[in-house]
Formats: structure tokens, sequence, C-alpha cells
């Protein structure tokens, strides 16, 4: 199998695939889509159904709509009171979305998360898929050795000799065992695992795109690359999903490419997105080596030709990506999910990609409803599957966390996920939509990557408090839990 090769640096701009593409963008024009950055990844490592409550049907027959049928922002008499304890046994969230949705539940949890056993008791109770944070990271499988390379060894690559980086996947393996104990405990209640990520511009040590190994010498070239690529793809998809692998069978699918697109620009993502930041870092947040060394879209078709040849069929393969529902970002991300779609084939023949992760990092105001629901559509209509990857929710400007601002926030907060849940619902009631899931970024407020100050795009840029998730600091459920909850 060749590798594909891209002769112009340039990306030509290619027809939509479906004809009211454009028509949808306009009218997203019309609606006004919002231009807030969200937020990349964070760094940090850190039974049986119950009644429903009362109050929450109560809460459904006061619900307002508007006159396009869009439920009104104000939050519904839907959770508990603040500090009080429920009347009645918590519902169960899994079983709620899967009435309304028919599509996993899922949160993202890092291993320090994972052995805070209330945590746990969160995940096993109300959610059957689980992201990890940081531990499926090209990072994390070379053990953290940012600086530099963390030893090598050989390997063969199509009856070829080559020397690649030596992998630690002792953090992942602590996650999986967990998981996969718990799967064989509880045959009717199993937790599927959704991989992330294998191609990153961030979190991918700069040393892997030089020669040797070695950041202080040139770049190696793409031919080079190619083959790191594909040995490094083989061995995260073999090793972890293969016929022989101890999890097989615990993944049901793979973000391949991550944040490919620029905010700036709405095509790809470059080696110049910021000015500041050397490529000499160990680390990028913004500029990728993957362009600098390409200088095209090459690396990210050949990586899901690459997923395509080493995973099994049943695991899904996304492409995943923030800022997903900003005007100008939506046309960089649908030519690269065309430019994939267009090369797909057989494995060890062509590209396969089977769904687009919208992360879903939003705030009180991004996006605005409408255009939260063309992109969907607009996204659907190339791939089919679409799935929410990284769903949390930025506090109103100038929250402070205290107990008087948080009882306010929490109800701005439920009626926001409302909306965004009914948009959800009523997109996947629509022709060749399909949502497949959906991912909260964290269970628990304190362990979210939001409570750290951060300038990456969309990050908690003041420092202040945050409450983005559907679980407070003591472990219990916010009223926008209970958004999730009523039918």
């Amino acid at each position: 199998m060749k590798a594909i090769s891209v002769k112009s640096g340039k990306s030509k701009k290619k027809k939509l695939a479906v004809g009211m593409a454009a028509a949808l963008l306009a009218a997203a024009v019309l609606g006004g889509c919002g231009n807030d950055r969200g937020p990349e990844d964070g760094n940090s490592e850190q039974g049986q159904n119950s009644v429903e409550l009362d109050h929450s049907e109560a809460a459904d027959s006061k619900e307002e709509a508007s006159e396009d049928g869009a439920p009104q922002g104000e939050a519904s008499e839907s959770g508990t009171a603040q500090g009080e304890a429920p009347e009645e046994e918590t519902p169960i969230l899994k079983d709620a979305v899967q009435e309304a949705m028919g599509c996993r539940i899922g949160a993202a949890a890092t291993l320090s998360e994972l052995q805070d056993e209330k945590v746990w008791e969160i995940i096993t109770t109300h959610f059957n898929a689980l992201t990890f944070g940081n531990e499926l990271k090209p990072d994390c499988m070379f053990g953290y050795s940012n600086g530099r390379c963390p030893g090598t060894e050989e390997t063969e690559l199509n009856g070829e000799t080559m020397t690649v980086p030596k992998m630690d996947f002792s953090r992942a393996e602590k996650m999986l065992d967990k998981v996969l104990s718990w799967n064989q405990e509880h045959p009717d209640s199993q937790i599927k695992v959704r991989g992330h990520v294998l191609v990153w511009h961030s979190q991918t040590p700069e040393w892997f795109f030089h020669v040797d190994y070695d950041k202080n010498k040139e770049y190696a070239d793409k031919e080079t690359m190619n083959k790191r690529l594909e040995w490094y793809i083989r061995t995260m998809l073999t090793h972890f999903t293969g016929e022989d692998s101890k999890y097989k069978g615990m993944f049901y699918g793979w973000d391949v490419v991550n944040e490919a697109v620029s905010d700036g620009t709405g095509t790809y993502r470059s080696d110049k997105e910021n000015p500041d930041e050397p490529l000499s870092q160990d680390t990028h947040g913004s500029n990728s080596s993957w362009w600098h060394v390409y200088q095209s879209n090459e690396y990210i078709l050949n990586a899901f030709l690459y997923a395509n040849k080493y995973a099994p069929a049943d695991l899904e393969l996304y492409y995943n990506d923030y800022n997903e529902c900003s005007f100008n970002k939506q046309w960089g991300i649908l030519e690269l999910l065309e430019a994939v779609k267009e090369l797909e084939g057989a494995p060890g023949e062509g590209t396969r990609i089977d769904g687009m992760g919208m992360q879903g990092h939003y705030s009180m105001t991004y996006p605005e409803w409408g255009d939260f629901s063309n992109c969907i559509e607009l996204y659907a209509k190339v791939v089919g599957n679409v799935q929410i990857t990284e769903f949390d929710m930025s506090a109103s400007e100038g929250y402070d966390g205290s107990e008087e601002a948080k009882a306010e926030e929490y109800e701005k907060q439920a009626g926001r996920y409302r909306l965004l849940y009914w948009t959800l619902k009523k997109a996947n009631e629509k022709e060749g939509i399909n949502i497949t899931g959906i991912t909260f970024w964290g269970t628990v407020d304190q362990y979210s990557w939001l409570q750290s100050r951060s300038n990456v795009g969309g990050g908690n840029t003041t420092g202040l408090p945050q409450c983005p998730l559907l679980f407070d600091e003591n472990y219990q459920p916010k009223p926008a839990f209970y958004e999730f909850i009523k039918k």
C-alpha cells in the first residue's frame, strides 16, 4: 500500500458533497454564527432504573417554547435545590439518554481521576462510554519524555527494518484494566472506550519529527515521516484493538486526527498559527510540525489510510475538532472531511472515516442553537455519524464561584444545556443524521480542565472558578443533569 502523496502545498476548495450545504452555511451567516474560540484539549493529569423525580415531570409541563419550537434559555425547575439532597433516588443518566437518543453517553477521565472512587461510582452508574483525558495521546505513549526521545529499538514495517522510539503503555493499561475488570464483573453494564487521539499537533513531542529523533537536527523528510506515522498507528491499534490484544473489543471508536483546522484562516492548521510559539519548543499549543514537514493535508489523508489498514472493521474512525460551529472554520472542517471521504476504499487501499467529533466546548452564548443545528447537519451530510465528544460549558462572564452566584449560574447552565440537548434530539430525528454519542469532558466540576488558567483558545483566561459539568464538587448532580433525564 502506497502512502498518499500531495504535490501542492496549497489546498484546493472542493465542491460540497451535498448541494444544500451551501444554503445551510448561508443560513448560518444569517443566524449569526459565533466566532468565540473553543478550547483545545486540557493537558493536566488529574444497576437498576430508579423512578424519575416528580418535579422533573412537572417542569416539562411548564417548559416554554419559542416560535420556532426551540425551548427558552431559562432553566426549568428540574434539579435539586442548591445544598439539598434529592427526595428520591437519582435517575440513571445512561438509561434516559438511551431512551431519548439511542446513543452512548460518555465521560472523560484521567488516571488520577479514576483513582477517586466517587468519580468511578459516577462513571459506572451513569455512563456507558469513557474517553481517556491524556493517557492515549502521543506524549503519554512516549512516557512524557517530551524533551528527548526515551530510547529506541528496532522493528519491522512492510518488510523493512526501522528504528522507532520506545513506547510506554502503562498508564493507559492501568485505566483499561480497571474498565476491563468492571466489564467482566458487570456484563450487562459494560463501558466502552473512545480512543483519543492518534495524530495531533499538540502533545506530540517535537523530537518525533526530526532526524534520529533529535530535535536539534534537521526535520525528517515526508517519506521518513510516512513510515513513522504508519508504524505509530499500527502499534497503537494492534496493541489495543488487535486480535491478540487483551483489550480486544473494548474500544468502539478512535479519533484518528484531532484539531487540524485553523481558527484564524479557516483552512488547514499550519506551522505559523502563533508567531510567538517557536517550533523548537518541546510541544506545541498552536503550531503544527506535521504541517511543517508535509506542507499539505497529506499526513491527514495517510493517517486515515493507515487507520483503515490496521483498525478492526467495527472500530469507528473519527475526525475531531473544536470551535466547530464557527462559520469561518466550518469550511475548513468540511473540506477536510470531504478530502478523506473521497479517498475511501478497502483496508490497505483507501481511507475510512465514520464520523465527525464535534468537541462541544461551549459557553453561555456560543454557539447559537441554529448554528449548532446547521453544523450537525452539514457534517452528517458528508460522514453520516456525529458525536459530541468533549462537552462542557464555560461559566457566565463575571461568575465568581460564591454560593449566591453558584445557585444562579446552575440554573442558567441548566437552561443552556437543555437548549443544546433539545437541538441534538431534533437533529437525530432527521433523515441521514445519526447522533451516535455524547461525551462530557469530565465528571465533577473540581477536576475540569477549565479550573486552571489557560491561554489555549476558549480556555479559562481569567482564572476565575468554573462549573462546567453535570456533577458538583460534592459529587452531586446539578440542575443541568436533570435536563438530560427529562423525556
